[in-house]
């Protein structure tokens, strides 16, 4: 008979003590320093107040000038206070990376995400045309794509690069950021948004965001990415404008090509999309205001003919998800309906963590069923994920504890994943649940203000998210049969 003391379990449980006894062995600024769990955080670590809810007023802001963006993996206004955005290496945080997620999608139906997966094993089976399509609304972690440039990465070198996908015209807000696209824009646009000032139609496009040229020789331009393994080419831009009473001209210049000015004037407003298509490979588009009037415009959507996979990153900083009612419910179903993506996404919670419990429960779980209900009535064939809230905490002397408003808003989200068909992503569990964003913002993983993740943070909360999907559909692929390369998309 086995001696108790020299049980499997009790060897491991002494294994696992040495371990994290470890690294209080070595000096500080050893190898192994980040790895000493129970050393207290800095206290340079101050929770930050999540920006106020928008104020009721209706009109429009100048936005800055948009430098020329080289669209690399850095960007200098990181929200939050998190690092600047640098790709961490291969190595990073590997047994956070490597192998499979820490949770599983929650999908009581078992079929929640099944018309993504759908999309795609057609995009892996390499049929003509076929793109798998992802549109990932949140705050600013997805306003800086965040989170969306490593599902989009990642997504893309499986399944093919079908393009960037959705671009707002300018930075309607610093910290606004995409990965492998290069932009650039005047300054002078006026802007309205979701989280105000509000336009007085409603009118937002997809992204919550509204711009208007008042005058003369405002531009914007997108164009593809010189090296790099994604991002290297386009096929089709879609310019999303207003054709509305005493519309100016719109001036659309691409590459080197004559522009081509379109009349933005009508009798009445309305929502018109512009596609140009152009031969696969590297371009350039310039959006230029030509007088005459206003000019309105909302978006761009960039993609290839396909096969691959495409990620809107529609992120919008100080957003709740109770925000997105503001836009005109028939507008934004059409938007939705226009896109139509194969799978719907979201993250919200930094902002709501700092409205705490003044916002009641009760009201924060009606608004939500609202705004998902909308977009399922939009579209009733797309599938739905909820990516649940990171963790938030506050400083209390030397801890870090979490904000309970976070476990509450998690659960709500969770019960309406459910109820509406969703899948459910439990980022607060995976994290570590109470008190994780104290234990990553040592480790590196959360920012300053204990909302939002770091660099690195971001890089893993990304992998997990993808892993989870990937886990999801080999399970679809096990007990569906694959289609032929050749058959047509639908």
């Amino acid at each position: 008979m086995e001696h108790p003391l020299l049980s499997r379990t009790t060897l491991s449980m002494l294994t696992l003590a040495g371990l994290v006894a470890l690294p209080y062995a070595l000096p500080r600024g050893a190898a192994l320093d980040r790895l000493r769990l129970l050393s207290p955080l800095p206290s340079s670590a101050v929770a930050t107040p999540a920006p106020a809810a928008p104020a009721p007023t209706v009109g429009e802001v100048a936005v800055q000038e948009t430098r020329a963006d080289d669209g690399s993996s850095v960007e200098p206004s990181a929200p939050g206070g998190a690092l600047p955005f640098q790709r961490p290496a291969a190595a990073t945080a590997p047994v956070l990376i490597d192998g499979p997620p820490p949770r599983s999608i929650e999908d009581p139906s078992g079929h929640a995400l099944d018309p993504y997966y759908a999309a795609l094993a057609r995009a892996e089976a390499k049929q003509p045309g076929a793109i798998a399509r992802m549109t990932y609304y949140g705050d600013s972690v997805i306003a800086s794509d965040w989170i969306t440039a490593t599902l989009r990465r990642k997504l893309q070198a499986r399944f093919g690069d079908a393009g960037h996908g959705f671009i707002l015209v300018a930075d309607a807000w610093p910290g606004y950021h995409h990965d492998n696209i290069r932009r650039s824009a005047s300054k002078g646009w006026k802007v309205s948004r979701v989280v105000g000032p509000y336009a007085p139609d409603g009118l937002y496009g997809l992204g919550g965001v509204s711009f208007v040229a008042d005058g003369p020789g405002m531009y914007a331009q997108v164009q593809t990415m010189n090296k790099g393994d994604i991002g290297l080419a386009v096929s089709r831009i879609i310019v999303t404008y207003a054709e509305q009473p005493g519309g100016g001209r719109l001036a659309l210049k691409l590459d080197d090509q004559p522009a081509e000015e379109l009349s933005t004037a009508a009798e009445a407003t309305r929502v018109v999309r512009k596609t140009l298509t152009m031969p696969d490979g590297p371009h350039k588009l310039e959006v230029r205001s030509n007088g005459g009037g206003p000019v309105r415009v909302f978006h761009l959507l960039l993609e290839r003919d396909g096969p691959g996979a495409v990620v809107d990153a529609v992120g919008i900083i100080g957003c709740r998800l109770r925000f997105l009612d503001k836009s005109d419910d028939a507008h934004w179903a059409e938007e939705l309906r226009a896109r139509a993506p194969d799978l719907v996404a979201f993250t919200y919670g930094a902002n709501e963590s700092g409205d705490g419990f003044a916002f009641p429960m009760d009201q924060y779980e009606a608004t939500a069923r609202a705004v998902l209900k909308q977009v399922r009535d939009a579209l009733p064939r797309s599938a739905c994920l909820l990516v649940g809230p990171l963790d938030a905490a506050d400083k209390r002397g030397d801890s870090y504890p979490s904000r309970p408003v976070i476990p509450a808003m998690n659960a709500i989200q969770k019960k309406l994943a459910a109820e509406l068909g969703c899948g459910f992503f439990d980022t607060w569990q995976a994290m570590g649940g109470h008190g994780s964003m104290g234990v990553w913002l040592q480790k590196g993983l959360g920012g300053a203000d204990l909302v939002h993740p770091s660099s690195m943070g971001a890089e893993v909360l990304g992998t997990w998210v993808y892993k989870a999907l990937m886990e999801g559909y080999a399970k679809y692929q096990a007990s569906n049969p694959a289609p032929t390369s050749s058959a047509a998309s639908p």
